[in-house]
């Protein structure tokens, strides 16, 4: 659950990033993304912690 409360959060972070700096539609999907990318990746090891301190 974590993992995709973390994509979520990741790529509408990369879409306020992207559009904040002006760039085009092609610029903010790119932009959502990755961020989308490592948030989920950060949320995977935030939900392996929570399991082992369970």
């Amino acid at each position: 659950m974590i993992v995709i409360l973390g994509a979520l959060v990741g790529a509408l972070l990369g879409y306020w990033q992207a559009f904040r700096r002006g760039g085009n539609g092609l610029d903010r999907a790119q932009y959502s993304a990755v961020y989308a990318i490592i948030f989920a990746i950060i949320g995977m090891f935030a939900t392996l912690a929570v399991d082992r301190l369970i």
